[in-house]
């Protein structure tokens, strides 16, 4: 029976897979995406992802070979700042406050912050214009039978389409995944994070701010102004139950409480959107490759949104996989590539995962000397220069 044919089949139309479509087709592969959902583009839309990307520098090159950092810079808000402030006190006050900037290691900023819905909608259009790339919304994987020049992929709507290489980016629970019986592991730490806009009196001056309490942190970073008022992408991690409580309070109320969380930093805060709840884990597959399979993204990794590493470790994903695709192009798919794929990530995110376990962990912390403990060890931390650069080179991925 007659097939369709491509050189790279890529499961998952979220931010990972829209950007791997674009990078492997700018690459000249031909090139399908598939997704079960169609995209949300708008933030009015009941399905709209209201959270937001952080890229930060080394993610730079991967977009623009792909041709869509054109498309997206003039939407982005420079983060030229990260503070870290300890607020694990009686009152919710600002007690230790560090601040990085990315002048002291580069003349760039340490990221570019956007959020998803409008990332989906850039890279929905700049695939549109690819005549390599055939995205398909509203379609997703169904299986697979991998061969020996290629895998036979079934789609859901009964099509099938032999491709040479199959990258999954379809998520925690990626179907792809789960078809080539690829373990994970799991932890759960009975948090959950809200995920809302905020508008603000008070400019946030490109600072992103990460507040330590409790439970876990509570973290704003800088928005374009939203209906002439200065406005920021809020993460707030919570031990489950206390965050459901949250999520259903009526809003003055609502507001209120992420007024005092916020330690009064930005003057009131007004919630601007829906406030999602997304459960949080990190995860790690057993191994990032299968039978003519990669595994990217979240399909590969997942963690709790500290220090903006989710989506970058996904973009240095794509980035190796694109390097090895390109040094030899007629070996996509084989043994030896997705081998070597699976050594140079696999370790570097084993390590990564590790590091953002524990900062989360010091963030949950309960006891009040466990807190005072905490406040004294970050301020030691970052206030030697030599280590504070060590971080901000880590936290970029820049050796």
């Amino acid at each position: 029976m007659a097939h369709d044919a491509t050189d790279i089949l890529i499961s998952g139309g979220g931010v990972a897979g829209l950007t791997a479509a674009a990078a492997f087709g700018a690459a000249g592969f031909r090139v399908t995406c598939v997704d079960p959902a169609p995209p949300v583009t708008s933030d009015t839309d009941a399905g709209a992802d209201l959270r937001t990307t952080a890229f930060l520098q080394p993610s730079i090159p991967v977009l623009q070979a792909a041709g869509l950092w054109d498309r997206l810079e003039p939407f982005a808000t420079p983060l030229q700042v990260m503070r870290i402030v300890d607020a694990g006190g009686a009152e919710p006050q600002a007690r230790i406050t560090r601040d990085f900037n990315s002048a002291d290691i580069s003349d760039q900023p340490f990221g570019w912050n956007l959020p998803n819905w409008l990332l989906r909608r850039e890279m929905v259009a700049r695939l549109a214009d690819m005549p390599n790339v055939d995205f398909r919304p509203g379609t997703g994987f169904a299986s697979m039978v991998p061969r020996e020049s290629g895998a036979i992929v079934t789609l859901t709507d009964g099509s099938h389409i032999h491709t040479r290489m199959v990258v999954a980016a379809d998520g925690r629970n990626s179907p792809v995944r789960e078809a080539l019986g690829i373990a994970t592991r799991t932890t759960r730490y009975g948090q959950k994070a809200l995920a809302f806009a905020v508008t603000h009196p008070i400019p946030h001056g490109n600072v992103s701010t990460e507040i330590h309490r409790s439970g876990g942190p509570f973290t704003l970073v800088p928005l374009p102004d939203r209906d002439g008022l200065p406005s920021s992408a809020v993460v707030w991690m919570e031990r489950g139950p206390e965050a459901e409580r949250l999520a259903g309070l009526p809003v003055p109320e609502f507001e209120a409480e992420m007024t005092l969380r916020s330690c009064g930093l930005f003057g009131p805060l007004t919630l601007a959107t829906r406030r999602p709840l997304w459960p949080m884990i990190s995860q790690i597959a057993a191994r990032f490759h299968g039978p003519r399979t990669a595994l990217i993204a979240e399909a590969a990794h997942v963690v709790p949104p500290i220090g903006a590493q989710g989506l970058n470790m996904s973009l240095s994903d794509l980035r190796v996989l694109l390097e090895l695709a390109s040094a030899t192009p007629e070996q996509i798919g084989e043994p030896a590539m997705l081998t070597a794929y699976h050594r140079r990530r696999w370790p570097e995110v084993q390590a990564r995962v590790a590091g953002i376990d524990l900062l989360n962990r010091a963030s949950m912390l309960e006891p009040r000397p466990l807190r005072d403990l905490r406040a004294g060890a970050l301020n030691a931390l970052y206030s030697l220069a030599p280590v504070r650069k060590t971080l901000m080179r880590a936290g970029l991925g820049v050796r």
